[in-house]
């Protein structure tokens, strides 16, 4: 079964949510704020899709960190700061247990989902 990871209310999770439900594709939605395992499968998606990737640097969150948590930026930077505060993982994250999708295309997804 494809997982969906991320937060409820975001509105990038809302659209991937009507995409998938308009499609047929079912999924599993987990919350990583609530579920708390953000920190458990950041290994796991760092190595699928890339620390680059997965941190979102355009957020509220991101901009709510002070310059020197934002400063000089590497890997092990970017896995701790995304396991301190998942609201920095870029969303939605999408397993389908072959491909991990990070963010939401409607394009992407067709590609991915077909």
């Amino acid at each position: 079964m494809i997982k969906v990871f991320g937060i409820k209310n975001c509105d990038t999770m809302k659209k991937a949510f009507a995409w998938l439900e308009a499609h047929g594709v079912a999924y599993e939605f987990v919350d990583y704020k609530k579920a708390g395992v953000a920190e458990t499968n950041l290994p796991a998606w760092n190595t699928g899709a890339g620390w680059q990737k997965l941190l979102n640097t355009r957020g509220l969150m991101w901009k709510k960190l002070s310059d020197a948590e934002r400063a000089d930026v590497d890997e092990a930077k970017a896995l701790a700061l995304m396991a301190q505060y998942p609201s920095l993982i870029k969303r939605p994250v999408l397993d389908t247990g072959k491909v991990l999708l990070v963010g939401f295309t409607p394009d992407s997804y067709a590609e991915q989902l077909k």
